[in-house]
């Protein structure tokens, strides 16, 4: 098959990536995984789990089995966990594969028991109420006969100062003391931050691995992992009074040069940077003008005069600043990104 060059691309630093993960590592003495799930939050999963085991990193977690699979040439299948649980269908699949699940309610456990599993990873569901073994279900029986690797739970405020953190650590530990386990895990992202108490003998980190930050002690020490760009399709000269894109909702107060690039909402360059978003080149601003299409961006030119048809331009994308000035929280920015684009490590 014909290779076309795509028109779209994304510039991914993998020294950022494993900086990311060591920086986050030399927060405290825990071992340090990783969630890729969703792709690698949109990044490319086989590409981010390479660079992290490199790296050092040994534990990486996923939701889905299917994503368990997509991996599990790159490192030992026992070091992937399935966040998502089991069910009935899925036991001779675990065999073959040997990831293992996380589960997440009585009816898995009996059914791992059932089928004599082996090494698995329990979920407690501390204050979270979404997946999880609630309090009132955690008495030892329950877990008699179980070979659990990691007991974990996940924090539902991490990136607040709340004080629904400290109530969740004191649950985890509680429903511990019950049960028998090798490691404990707490903290994500932004948990990694809330001090040593949280960390116990892993941290699950994700967005901050890709260049979000959860919290602002992140802030400068977190480095960017992902850069986009874009081709000018198209550049026209436009009169006062023309408007630009769907339902005409940008006028131009002046006559005004712009560009048509190759993004749009299909890419996961959503609506809400329509009037927010803004394209670079060679440090001039050039703003998004007008709505975003599904396949295209039309942007202010009027600084950039030397810009014609087949240029690249950079889609400004920093998480925290694009978060804010759209409403989108940092994890959509980065899972919504599609596949079209070209994605190029560095």
């Amino acid at each position: 098959m014909t290779e076309f060059e795509p028109p779209l691309r994304l510039h991914l630093d993998g020294d950022a990536l494993a900086a990311n993960w060591r920086f986050l590592k030399g927060q405290g003495s825990a071992a340090c995984g990783a969630a890729v799930k969703a792709n690698a939050y949109g990044l490319g999963a086989r590409d981010v789990v390479t660079r992290l085991r490199d790296a050092g990193c040994r534990d990486f977690f996923v939701a889905h089995w299917q994503e368990a699979a997509a991996i599990a040439d790159l490192v030992p299948p026992e070091w992937i966990a399935v966040l998502n649980g089991i069910h009935a269908a899925d036991i001779p699949h675990i065999r073959q594969l040997g990831a293992i699940p996380v589960l997440n309610t009585p009816g898995q456990v009996a059914l791992w028991k059932e089928a004599a599993g082996g090494i698995c990873h329990v979920m407690l569901d501390t204050g979270i109420n979404r997946l999880g073994i609630r309090p009132v279900q955690a008495d030892a029986a329950l877990f008699d006969g179980l070979c659990v690797d990691i007991l974990m739970s996940h924090l539902a405020s991490a990136d607040e100062n709340s004080g629904q953190n400290a109530a969740q650590l004191a649950t985890f530990v509680d429903i511990g003391r019950n049960m028998q386990f090798k490691r404990r895990s707490l903290s994500n992202s932004g948990g990694i931050f809330l001090g040593s108490d949280y960390h116990f003998d892993l941290t699950r980190p994700g967005l901050a691995l890709y260049g979000g930050t959860a919290r602002p002690e992140m802030m400068g020490a977190i480095q960017p992992v992902v850069r986009l760009s874009a081709r000018i399709l198209q550049v026209c000269q436009l009169e006062t009074g023309d408007r630009v894109g769907y339902n005409g909702t940008f006028t131009c107060p002046t006559q005004m040069r712009v560009g048509t690039i190759s993004i749009g909402y299909a890419d996961g360059y959503l609506r809400a940077f329509a009037g927010q978003g803004c394209a670079s080149a060679q440090g001039r601003e050039l703003p998004v003008i007008g709505r975003v299409s599904m396949d295209l961006v039309t942007i202010d030119l009027s600084l950039a005069l030397d810009l014609n048809e087949g240029d690249w331009v950079g889609v400004d994308y920093d998480l925290a600043e694009a978060s804010q000035a759209t409403g989108l929280s940092q994890y959509e920015l980065l899972t919504n990104l599609g596949t079209r684009f070209e994605r190029r490590w560095i």
